[in-house]
């Protein structure tokens, strides 16, 4: 049996970190956050959060739905390919449940005056991969790049995206 909370304790802002037997589908993973996530995410395969302590916000692009306000126990389904992030309020634990064979992922950045897409990277992630090593590199990248992080509609320069806030460090080529 998964003990969450205990599981929770070893994990950060975003890990995913699976869970459950590799064989397991759909697998189950778990992070624990406290930091807005800093893009959006969009999976190739419909997702279901659960949200298992604190509360939060599962804010959505390209729907007519804005956003979910989530507490203990509530369950959000997302259908693949919709953009979507969590605002937690303070610390919660977040299970996510998504498919077990390696599927397309899309991190996608917004322009916080305009909502605007600033910029979106695409990559094929397996399960055997962590998940923060990935989420580091993206922010890295686009934290490098002033042109990506400059919004063409409203002209805002996004700032810098902090790596040790999220407690993530950035490993070059880890997609």
């Amino acid at each position: 049996m998964l003990q969450t909370f205990e599981a929770a304790k070893e994990v950060g802002n975003y890990a995913d970190v699976p869970v459950m037997p590799a064989d397991v589908d759909p697998q189950i993973t778990i992070s624990r956050n406290w930091v807005t996530q800093p893009f959006y995410i969009a999976f190739e395969e419909d997702t279901v959060l659960a949200l298992m302590s604190g509360s939060a916000n599962v804010r959505l692009r390209d729907t007519n739905v804005k956003y979910w306000p989530v507490i203990p126990g509530d369950h959000v389904y997302v259908p693949a390919g919709t953009p979507h992030r969590l605002e937690p309020d303070g610390e919660s634990v977040l299970i996510r449940f998504i498919g077990n064979d390696p599927a397309y992922r899309a991190a996608i950045f917004a322009c916080e005056r305009c909502d605007a897409e600033l910029d979106r990277l695409e990559w094929e992630q397996d399960l055997d991969v962590e998940a923060v090593a990935i989420y580091a590199e993206i922010v890295r990248r686009f934290n490098e790049d002033l042109p990506k992080r400059t919004c063409p509609t409203c002209g805002t320069v996004a700032d810098e995206i902090s790596l040790e806030q999220l407690g993530w460090t950035a490993e070059p080529s880890a997609i």
